[in-house]
């Protein structure tokens, strides 16, 4: 029965502790400031979309190169 109310008191306090931000973010997403929505959460989104970007245009390149590479017929020895 120890246990059971250790339990109960980490749950109801760990409920209080949470903070509902949803109107916030919404306020945040629905402003009209111009950018794109994948792009409205800040420095963090603004990183994670360059990120992105650069790693997709360096496998398109590297797929590009492949592709030339093993088109191209092997030198006889």
């Amino acid at each position: 029965q120890a246990l059971r109310q250790i339990s109960q008191r980490t749950i109801s306090t760990a409920s209080r502790r949470l903070v509902n931000r949803v109107s916030e973010n919404q306020k945040l997403f629905q402003e009209d400031n111009g950018l794109p929505v994948h792009l409205k959460g800040g420095a963090k989104d603004s990183l994670l979309y360059r990120t992105t970007t650069g790693l997709t245009l360096f496998g398109a390149m590297y797929a590009v190169y492949f592709l030339l590479v093993s088109s191209m017929p092997k030198k006889p020895n």
